[in-house]
């Protein structure tokens, strides 16, 4: 048996290895542990035209922003989110109560929080349920733990959820947070202005 050499990019391997990688990342999110055996965390991987539409999302609610002081967090995120391979995006249905009238949501009962209805914040919908949102931290400390394990830089973004939540790329979540994927020489996430 001949074997045949062959050159491989390393750019091009580095970037179907991130990509990998935020697909082993929705993995561990959707079997990290949740509150109950219940599962209502939502997932996916977005890149190209999609990532680039969240980016400019995210510049636009910063021009809206502008008067208030919060442009420059949006541009910075948004120029991470562009330089980024991908970006997981981890969600939750934060409208389903988990029954243990704990108040925490700032309702009496897991009834009065259901009948409350569903409202549109700044930037997610609310109310959203306390165990539904520790859910959701658990996921995304879950995933990110499977990047940095696997060298691939990460940072958890709100601002990327903001956008996609407006963008409706989960449409059933109530919160969703952004984590841009990169591997570089050095983070693109940690030197930020």
């Amino acid at each position: 048996m001949c074997m045949r050499s062959r050159e491989v990019d390393g750019r091009t391997v580095e970037s179907d290895a991130v990509l990998e990688v935020a697909k082993l990342m929705l993995v561990s999110a959707r079997t990290a542990p949740k509150s109950g055996g219940v599962d209502d965390i939502l997932a996916m991987v977005v890149s190209g035209e999609r990532k680039a539409a969240i980016a400019k999302e995210m510049e636009m609610i910063g021009e809206d922003r502008r008067v208030e002081g919060k442009f420059e967090g949006f541009r910075r995120d948004a120029d991470n989110v562009r330089r980024s391979e991908a970006i997981v995006l981890i969600g939750v249905r934060g409208k389903k109560s988990f029954a243990l009238d704990c108040g925490a949501c700032g309702y009496n009962t897991c009834k009065d929080f259901n009948a409350a209805g569903s409202k549109m914040g700044k930037d997610f919908v609310g109310p959203t349920c306390l165990f539904k949102a520790l859910d959701l931290g658990i996921a995304l400390g879950s995933a990110v733990k499977t990047a940095s394990v696997l060298n691939v830089d990460n940072r958890i973004m709100y601002r990327v959820g903001t956008a996609a939540l407006r963008l409706r790329m989960l449409p059933e979540a109530t919160v969703i947070m952004g984590i841009p994927v990169s591997a570089e020489g050095k983070s693109i996430f940690f030197d930020r202005k």
